[in-house]
């Protein structure tokens, strides 16, 4: 697997926040938002597709971004909502029409990301050079940071 960098998970977040609006918050009134995903639900298997093909899609990004398996799994359960939810006639479609499985997919990938100490290294580079616990110290003094990633693992 190549190395990954800072601006490489930069770039999952922007990629993943631009599929968020696409899918879910087109039209945005208040709390509510209208986007492809749920104009297309109207659409048989068109909106089946675009939902599996935007949820796998997103859960890609997670894996490229090193997300934690609690990520992995919420962010399976919200596709699974949405794709069970617009297999069934009409009255599933009007459930995923406001259902943002695409939006709560990504704002769950953006929260582990946020909450992630990167580091463009090895763990097995920064233990033998002294860093590793100087990491551990910068997760702990943030109370917002969750865990360390190492981009090069």
């Amino acid at each position: 697997m190549a190395r990954r960098t800072i601006a490489d998970i930069e770039k999952i977040w922007s990629n993943v926040e631009g599929v968020k609006k696409l899918s879910d918050r087109v039209i945005g009134i208040g709390p509510f938002g209208l986007g492809l995903d749920g104009l297309l639900t109207w659409v048989p298997v068109v909106g089946t597709v675009y939902t599996v093909g935007t949820g796998g899609w997103l859960i890609l990004q997670a894996l490229r971004a090193k997300a934690s398996p609690s990520t992995l799994a919420q962010m399976a359960a919200y596709m699974a909502v949405d794709t069970a939810t617009g297999t069934v006639p009409i009255a599933g479609d009007v459930v995923d029409t406001f259902f943002p499985g695409q939006l709560l997919a990504a704002k769950a990938l953006q929260k582990d990301i946020a909450s992630t100490h990167w580091v463009e290294d090895s763990e097995s580079a920064a233990r033998a050079s002294g860093d590793h616990d100087r990491h551990l110290e910068t997760v702990r003094g943030d109370r917002n940071l969750r865990r360390v990633v190492y981009l090069h693992d």
